[in-house]
């Protein structure tokens, strides 16, 4: 009988502004047919405004957890890391957005926390306690992050060192993170245009690491961001992935 044990959402009770900002914050019905809509609606958008091609999509985990990892250089960044996935998967992929860039406003949090289905990371206030929700939730729900450990957009199109909060996430896990290059983004949509061109994007995928070896400690966390940027920058060194 223990398999039927139901529990209360851990964002009941919340009200609708602090639910939309929550880490703790998860989707009913209405929210799920609004990630199906919206992932459906934007697969059909890459395919045919940026003809997008993604090579190496059999390197992606058949289950989650796992963490989708990429260089930064536009707003289109998450959505794409997220059209190649399953939509079976939609209600589990969380990408990790700026809160003081996509949680600001009211409306641009209902946006982002309901129809993107992102979670706010303050990079101006992000304690502890906030990555540890993150990994909690990783392990124990079988959660999909999307992740960009430059911490923010590129202005000029090249790729910055990766941060440690990666690290925190992953290590002494056994959760795959998956090294992805985003190929044109910048191109078609740069910082300063709030209009896409319509440049074609190419999505490598490469090999998932594991790092349940690596101690769950600063240097372990430097290791694993250090191992994740060359894994990154590897994938732009040949034209494709074999």
């Amino acid at each position: 009988m223990d398999d039927w044990k139901l529990k209360p959402a851990q964002d009941l009770g919340l009200p609708l502004k602090e639910r939309a900002s929550s880490l703790r914050r998860e989707s009913g019905l209405i929210e799920t047919l609004l990630h199906l809509a919206w992932w459906l609606m934007l697969r059909c958008y890459f395919t045919g405004y940026h003809r997008l091609e993604i090579q190496g999509r059999e390197r992606l985990p058949d289950r989650s957890p796992f963490i989708l990892v990429a260089n930064h250089t536009s707003h289109l960044d998450a959505l794409i890391l997220a059209t190649p996935l399953r939509a079976s998967l939609r209600d589990r992929i969380f990408p990790i957005a700026a809160g003081d860039a996509f949680f600001e406003t009211p409306a641009a949090a209902l946006f982002s926390a309901f129809v993107l289905n992102a979670l706010p990371m303050w990079r101006k206030h992000c304690g502890p306690h906030a990555m540890q929700e993150l990994r909690h939730r990783l392990l124990a729900e079988g959660a999909i992050y999307i992740m960009f450990p430059e911490g923010t957009r590129s202005r000029d199109g090249t790729m910055r060192a990766f941060k440690a909060g990666l690290g925190m996430l992953a290590a002494e896990t056994p959760v795959p993170v998956v090294p992805c290059l985003i190929v044109g983004a910048f191109e078609a949509l740069p910082s300063h245009r709030s209009i896409p061109c319509p440049i074609k994007i190419t999505l490598r995928i490469g090999q998932p690491l594991s790092f349940q070896s690596v101690r769950h400690e600063r240097s372990g966390w430097m290791e694993i961001a250090a191992s994740v940027e060359c894994a990154v920058r590897n994938l732009g060194a040949r034209p494709a992935i074999d």
